[in-house]
Formats: structure tokens, sequence, C-alpha cells
């Protein structure tokens, strides 16, 4: 199990370092094969559909064990800002969880509701700090308000894809360690 757990986290490191440094998105598919091979798994023996199978099963699995919110004031307080008439949208990375997983884990926590939108970069086929995923957030921000780059604040986690990317491409940016 070590041994697995070891690979797993080899992979999960690397792509989202190849991810950060090419700007594109390894698919979860792509990552499973990564993995599978690295255990000498015989890849020709596995159906494609077993992949969605799998994904589906672990999608159903994180549906059974939630994460937990950091803050269980969250969804009170992301509602609040809502009703300021604050504009909120989400933009992620995503490796091993997919959008549509985030997705419903949102609704599940009844939040879904206070983001205009969100982007996953595994939709959309990038991944920040690339600047085309930028782009497409903004793209989409300024169908809801005329708003300027540098009045955007986008906050995050990494300090390279969403504090510097951010700042790279105009919006300000907040980060949260």
């Amino acid at each position: 199990m070590d041994e697995v757990n070891a690979v797993i986290r080899k992979f999960d490191v690397l792509t989202n370092y190849i991810n950060e440094r090419v700007g594109k998105n390894f698919d979860t598919l792509e990552i499973y094969f990564l993995i599978l091979d690295a255990l000498s798994v015989d890849l020709e023996k596995i159906e494609m559909e077993q992949f969605s199978t799998f994904y589906d099963l672990t999608e159903d699995l994180l549906m059974k064990h939630k994460p937990l919110l950091l803050d269980d004031k969250l969804p009170q307080t992301l509602e609040n800002l809502y009703k300021e008439g604050k504009t909120m949208n989400i933009l992620s990375n995503t490796a091993f969880i997919k959008g549509r997983t985030l997705k419903k884990i949102m609704t599940h926590y009844g939040m879904e509701d206070f983001f205009s939108f969100q982007i996953y970069s595994d939709e959309a086929g990038v991944s920040k700090p690339n600047n085309l995923i930028y782009q497409l957030t903004y793209d989409e921000i300024v169908k809801i308000s005329d708003i300027a780059k540098n009045e955007i604040i986008h906050v995050g986690d990494n300090r390279n894809s969403d504090y510097d990317g951010a700042k790279k491409f105009g919006f300000d940016a907040h980060l949260i360690v």
C-alpha cells in the first residue's frame, strides 16, 4: 500500500508541476495510465470503459464521504457576499477530481447559486497559470459586468498558478496560505 501511495503522490505532484509549467491539463485518465504503468500493470488488459466505471465509483465514494468545509460558516459568508451584490466565480485546476464532481460537492453544501459560473481546468483543457484560462474567466466576467481586469481579485492557495498567474494576467490577487 505504501508503494501505491508513493506512486500516486509522485504523479499528483508531477502532473501538477507540468500543468503549471506548460499550461495544459492532464486528464484524469492520463494520470491513471501513468500511475498504473509505474505500478507495472499491463495497460493492454484494461478496457477503456473500466476507467470510466472506476471514476464513477470513486466519485460515489467521495459523495458518501464528502470533504469537510474548512469553516462551517462558509455557505453563510458566501450568501452574505452574494446578497451584497458581490460577483463571485470559481476557477480551479483539477486532477483526480473532475469539475463535474466538484460541482456536485458545491451543490451538496448549497453554495453553487452564489457563483456566477464555475470553470475547471479539465473542462477548459488548460490550467492556471496559463493566460488562456484567465482570459476565459475574464470573458465570462465581462458578460456579467463591465469591469477592468485590475478590479478583479483572484483568491487562491498556490503562489505560482493562483497568485503569480492572476497578477501576470492583470487581475489583483490574494494568496491564502
